[in-house]
């Protein structure tokens, strides 16, 4: 195997703008922040694959050799319809939806995320924190932002003001004066400025609010962005590695973390950077405020293994746009269940305990596709080239390919061959019949019908086997 210590692992920093080598701050350990789910409905499918990268991320991190810990947030409050301040709070329009207590809803789809993360095989992060849990912190880091100068109280709401952290602007771009007139910013007479953002609301503005709690400025509930600042602070510290989420987060959610974190802490908040790109569909983005809810569950009563969906998403570099549909997704079924029958084949027939040079060669040739920003596409095709090679034994595909799945995550050593449904066993044996009547015009008719839906047919002294093709 590869000896991967000596490849440096570069990523790509949205601060920077650009690849920079990993260094951690604490030798052989990571601390790894991404932003978690708003609990008041279905992840779609477009969510997971920001959850997908980052469980790529972290695993790759570990293949490295790196402790990580991995924190995530479930947000349960004060998520806005509105990534400004516009709108109600998502988890009160849920509780009305579905005449359920706001807690109820964060419960149930707290755990139907972490049903389908574990259907996906996203492995648990370390820590999960729930923004409910946290309401002191948020307080304390609102009170320190008020009393060093750089936030200020407004009829019964707290807000963070943006001019006094000279670099708001930085890290997305930001045009202060388009944005103040665009729909991102709904026009509030309480703020200094229209770019100022909440860090606390009281009941003057969402008197209807169910979720609330006692404060210095009155009874309210938390702002989204002061949430992932206090909980990442408090479990990871005033500075640590990698922040994560989907580029959605950069100009509203990620820059308001960046002011009022390192406002309060006094210095740099987060070295490296990192943000998923979109998952389209026909109709564009996919977004469950527009009433789109393709989940994980969906594609199951589809017909497909979720880690279909899984393999799918190795096919595009995580900043690179993905567009959906049910033909690329069969496609990418056909070559995962092909690869778990070879996996089985591979196993059985037994052989290498050691890699020889060209094994050696396409090891290494994966890993630096992995350590140039976790670029999976390559790396797949680097992983199927060792499939496809005449020169590696049964048993150097099999041990390639189970260092490989470190990072893939599809579990392909762990399944069993996909057994034929009941039509399929029949037209099995159809052909054989018909090969037994030396009916072989019938025979090759069945046999096109069978390879029609992935399933290719072996003819042996012994008689017939069959396989799931590649």
């Amino acid at each position: 195997m590869t000896d991967k210590l000596d490849i440096p692992l570069q990523l790509f920093n949205t601060a920077s703008r650009a690849l920079e080598v990993f260094e951690p701050l604490q030798a052989g350990k990571v601390s790894l922040y991404c932003c978690g789910p708003t609990v008041y409905h279905y992840a779609h499918i477009g969510n997971m694959r920001t959850y997908v990268f980052e469980d790529i991320l972290r695993r790759t991190l570990e293949c490295w050799g790196y402790d990580v810990r991995h924190v995530m947030n479930i947000t349960d409050v004060g998520h806005l319809q509105s990534d400004a301040d516009s709108g109600d709070d998502k988890m009160a329009v849920a509780a009305s939806r579905e005449q359920k207590s706001p807690w109820d809803i964060a419960k149930y789809y707290e755990g139907e995320f972490f049903r389908h993360s574990e259907m996906l095989r996203i492995k648990r992060p370390v820590v999960v924190c729930r923004a409910t849990d946290h309401i002191a912190e948020m307080i304390a880091m609102v009170e320190k932002l008020v009393r060093d100068g750089y936030a200020y109280e407004s009829q019964g709401n707290v807000y963070f003001d943006v001019a006094k952290f000279g670099h708001y602007t930085e890290f997305a771009n930001l045009k202060l004066d388009a944005q103040a007139q665009s729909e991102r910013v709904e026009y509030d007479d309480r703020k200094r400025n229209q770019a100022d953002f909440a860090l606390w609301f009281s009941q003057s503005k969402f008197p209807n609010q169910i979720m609330k709690w006692d404060s210095p400025w009155g009874v309210g509930f938390p702002g989204w962005h002061i949430e992932c600042s206090a909980m990442a602070t408090k479990y990871l510290g005033e500075h640590f590695d990698i922040h994560c989420g989907g580029i959605d987060h950069i100009p509203v959610h990620h820059t308001n973390e960046i002011a009022q974190s390192e406002c309060c802490h006094g210095h740099k908040w987060v070295n490296y950077w990192m943000h998923g790109e979109f998952l389209n569909v026909d109709s564009g983005k996919m977004s469950k405020s527009k009433g789109a809810t393709l989940t994980v569950d969906t594609l199951v009563a589809d017909g497909y293994d979720p880690l279909d969906y899984r393999y799918l998403l190795l096919t595009t570099h995580y900043r690179g746009e993905l567009r959906f549909s049910y033909d690329a997704l069969s496609q990418a079924r056909t070559a995962h269940q092909g690869l778990r029958e070879r996996m089985r084949e591979w196993q059985a027939a037994g052989g290498a305990t050691e890699l020889g040079r060209e094994a050696r060669s396409l090891s290494r040739k994966f890993w630096d596709a992995v350590a140039n920003d976790l670029h999976m596409p390559t790396a797949l095709a680097v992983a199927w080239s060792a499939a496809k090679s005449d020169a590696l034994s049964p048993g150097e595909k099999f041990a390639l390919w189970n260092e490989f799945d470190t990072v893939f995550g599809l579990g392909l050593a762990e399944h069993r061959r996909r057994e034929l449904n009941e039509e399929q066993a029949a037209l099995l044996k159809e052909r054989e019949a018909a090969r037994a009547a030396k009916n072989w015009a019938e025979s090759d008719r069945l046999r096109d019908l069978l390879a029609a839906q992935g399933i290719q047919v072996k003819d042996t002294k012994s008689g017939t086997d069959w396989t799931w093709a590649i």
